[in-house]
């Protein structure tokens, strides 16, 4: 090219990004413009709701930039003063890298396991596995603070589609501050989990394996599903040949991986509701303990842990569906912590929905609409469980005997026709799978563990 065409095209280019740069400036001052006036004309109320949602982030922001920039502690954080909830949560989402390489009792660290439990969990209507985010810190730190606030303005939008600005500002602040999606209160779960026991190293932790806590179990004269001691079985298909439909599975008794198990069914209360093939329906239910905090800097340090310390906080019941293999396809019934009765139900499959043919197909929400078995049209809603004080009695004194000192867990509680009232398995990064629960009271709960083991890390 000619020096003077490039001189040319040069001053051309110069024009065009000139150019380009007034139009986007007069565009985006006449949107400010338009903004400014729509906001002029809304009602006070109105005006109220939208700065609301900029305080809102503003805080959110604040609290983040407090934690990870100033080194601020949760003890003396001057954000969300008015709301425990919005503390707990800003402060769990800030101390993910603080954990990100920290061995988990689990999954090798605390990244390893956000990239395997949430490799089948999608935020509904993105298709996109949340353990996307979880491959790297730069990932994770866009989802917490582009990611993350982006969604709670869709989902917010969503909600107040059709009851104007101040529904959707207030679900705004929700959503981003102080959720009530399953998800978040998971994930918070999650994350005091590993906190707690990379400070403090319990070996209560251990019976997290399946195989551990079965042996605890029947060692502290616990009811657990009964195991088969032999060292293995084989299994062959009636109709197969030349070694194929051949499995062999080596026991946990004898070093193998495999718990051996018979077929549990459930007990006549629960046949009753259920449809034919339905598999075992188990109880959710979630226990505290505040025993965990024993040897934590505070007052509690040096008194014996006592059943007192424990409180079982919410119940699901998940009623399976017909032919599925567990009740990890099922509807989740909420259940009265203390008398019983069975409320209403819901799923939670819109957040498992994953690849982009979802995108179009899956629901953002569900509600608590079901009364009865969508598979047999039996109702539920209503019904009341007997002996609730019983099995919530039982989770109480397993937590105690087994796991004293684990801060949370969920037990899969199973009444079956056979054997009674039986355990499954404990879960120590728990999901109250939607239940109601007293949320004062866990957000105070929450506090006091955050609090003692910040302090436990300042002394070492």
């Amino acid at each position: 090219m000619l020096p003077h065409e490039t001189l040319r095209v040069g001053k051309l280019a110069t024009n065009v990004i000139v150019s380009s740069t007034v139009v986007v400036g007069y565009v985006a001052g006449g949107a400010m413009v338009l903004s400014a006036v729509a906001y002029a004309m809304l009602s006070q109320k109105n005006k109220g709701a939208i700065n609301r949602t900029f305080r809102a982030l503003a805080e959110y922001y604040s609290a983040l930039y407090y934690f990870w920039v100033q080194g601020g502690t949760f003890r003396d954080c001057p954000h969300f003063p008015g709301s425990l909830h919005s503390r707990c949560h800003v402060y769990s989402l800030s101390i993910i890298f603080s954990l990100w390489s920290k061995p988990h009792y689990r999954n090798g660290t605390f990244q390893d396991d956000m990239v395997k439990n949430l490799r089948d969990v999608a935020l509904p209507g993105t298709g996109i596995p949340l353990s996307t985010f979880a491959h790297s810190k730069i990932l994770t730190f866009l989802f917490i603070v582009a990611v993350y606030p982006a969604c709670a303005l869709v989902a917010a939008l969503n909600a107040g589609k059709l009851q104007g600005v101040r529904k959707t500002a207030d679900s705004f602040v929700e959503q981003l501050v102080a959720p009530q999606d399953w998800f978040s209160f998971w994930r918070l779960n999650c994350r005091i989990a590993t906190l707690h026991a990379g400070v403090t190293g319990n070996k209560d932790y251990r019976l997290e394996d399946k195989w551990e806590f079965l042996l605890e179990a029947e060692r502290k004269n616990v009811a657990v599903t009964p195991y088969m001691k032999m060292s293995g079985i084989v299994c062959k298909h009636r109709n197969e040949e030349g070694g194929l439909g051949f499995e062999s599975f080596k026991n946990a008794s004898v070093g193998g991986d495999w718990i051996i198990q018979r077929k549990l069914d459930n007990g006549p209360f629960l046949k009753s509701m259920l449809p034919k093939n339905a598999p075992l329906s188990t109880f959710r239910i979630i226990s505290a303990s505040r025993g965990g905090l024993r040897g934590l800097p505070g007052k509690l340090k040096n008194k014996p842990i006592m059943i007192d310390d424990i409180q079982a906080l919410s119940c699901v019941w998940r009623a399976g569906r017909t032919n599925a293999k567990t009740d990890h396809s099922a509807i989740l019934f909420n259940v009265h912590p203390k008398t019983g009765e069975i409320k209403r139900g819901t799923t939670n499959v819109h957040w498992y929905q994953r690849g982009f043919s979802k995108v179009f197909t899956t629901p953002w929400v569900s509600e608590h609409n079901y009364t009865h078995h969508p598979d047999n049209n039996t109702k539920i809603t209503g019904n009341v469980i007997p002996n609730m004080k019983e099995m919530m009695d039982f989770v109480r004194d397993a937590h105690l005997r087994l796991i004293p000192h684990v801060p949370l867990c969920g037990w899969d509680v199973a009444f079956t026709e056979n054997d009674g009232m039986l355990l499954l398995e404990g879960n120590f990064s728990c999901n109250f799978f939607r239940g109601d629960f007293d949320q004062d009271a866990y957000f105070e709960f929450i506090r006091d563990y955050f609090v003692a083991l910040e302090l436990k890390q300042e002394e070492n």
